[in-house]
């Protein structure tokens, strides 16, 4: 297989055994990239956990101090009389009978979908479009809510949601390369204590087994486990 110019730059200069504390790692990664558009900073943490038990489910929601730097694209499903106030929040699109009709002719175009609750009645219907996208609003994540314009300012502002997949890893992408080392260190920080105030209380041994950093194209540099539970307290 043929190995691009990029790719054996990267090999050279990052050891797969090597262990990096957050800081370096944020700056080795800054320094790294080669490619001609903004790379995503994405985590993956392995927890010890089952999730095939409902109690070792870890989910849930973190605002990020700094965003993630993607330009977030909302849909709001509500029947309410609260459609400017959605709007005038950043709100994409906002309605009900139309929308719904949209997606279930597969219209997905959307980056977070927001209800009202007397929406999910209807909404819920379309689960099996929805579901495989991770598009259903959830009470849980905030996506159901009857402030829905405060719903929109918090997810333009940098609010993601996470859950931990079968194999029990956590993916998130947290900022984009072009922000500061600071700001993107400070972004890994508040998740990583997120993830620790949600330990599941019948989760035995040890809960964080692994963490990674990476960019959309680059490496995956392991961090340090002393330098993780430093920044998890």
């Amino acid at each position: 297989m043929k190995v691009s110019k990029r790719v054996k730059d990267i090999n050279a200069n990052f050891k797969d055994n090597k262990e990096y504390s957050l800081e370096d790692a944020v700056k080795s990664l800054k320094g790294a990239t080669k490619v001609k558009f903004t790379e995503s900073l994405d985590c993956a943490i392995r927890l010890g956990v089952d999730p095939k038990h409902a109690d070792q489910m870890v989910r849930g929601t973190v605002s990020l101090p700094h965003g993630t730097g993607k330009e977030v694209k909302v849909l709001v499903i509500t029947k309410t009389g609260n459609v400017q106030e959605a709007l005038d929040a950043g709100a994409e699109y906002v309605g009900f009978d139309e929308y719904l009709e949209k997606i279930k002719n597969g219209w997905t175009d959307v980056d977070v979908i927001i209800a009202s609750p007397e929406a999910m009645g209807e909404l819920g219907k379309l689960g099996r479009i929805l579901g495989p996208r991770g598009l259903m609003p959830n009470p849980k994540t905030g996506t159901v809510t009857p402030d829905v314009a405060k719903a929109v300012k918090e997810v333009k502002a940098g609010k993601i949601d996470f859950r931990v997949d079968k194999t029990g890893i956590v993916h998130a992408s947290l900022g984009k390369l072009s922000f500061s080392e600071d700001q993107l260190v400070d972004n890994i920080k508040e998740f990583l204590k997120t993830i620790m105030k949600l330990k599941p209380s019948s989760a035995k041994g040890t809960y964080v087994k692994s963490l990674y950093l990476s960019s959309t194209m680059g490496p995956g540099l392991r961090i340090a486990k002393d330098d993780v539970l430093t920044n998890i307290k």
